[in-house]
């Protein structure tokens, strides 16, 4: 059976930093995406970072490109979100993903991820 956990969410005041990890386990994802998107209360959810789990290719959404960072442990089987200069619109319920290489779309389409966490939340305070 697949599992996909994040942690490390929590309560950081604007400015501060945040590691999320996402652990995974009961199946390889050597030929996945693995993503990270966000859901604030009201919004839809979005996406915010896609990485391919070799680590050799990652992509963001504009709004966290420069301060965010998607990578991968393979030997803990585990991807992080670093999250720096948190804003407090970045506060949101953030969600970890997998999707199969080649399952079309583009990777912000959250449709494509057949592998989703329960979400950990994130509270950024002004």
């Amino acid at each position: 059976q697949v599992q996909v956990a994040e942690s490390g969410g929590g309560l950081v005041q604007a400015g501060g930093s945040l590691r999320l990890s996402c652990a995974i386990s009961g199946r390889t994802f050597t030929t996945y995406y693995m993503g990270w998107f966000r859901q604030a209360p009201g919004k839809e959810r979005e996406f915010v970072a896609a990485i391919t789990w070799s680590g050799g290719e990652s992509y963001y959404a504009d709004s966290v490109r420069g301060r965010f960072i998607i990578s991968t442990d393979n030997a803990r089987i585990t991807v992080y979100l670093q999250m720096n200069s948190l804003k407090p619109e970045d506060a949101a319920v953030y969600y970890c993903a997998g999707r199969p290489y080649g399952s079309g779309g583009t990777l912000e389409d959250e449709s494509r991820y057949n592998y989703w966490g329960q979400g950990t939340q994130v509270t950024v305070s002004s």
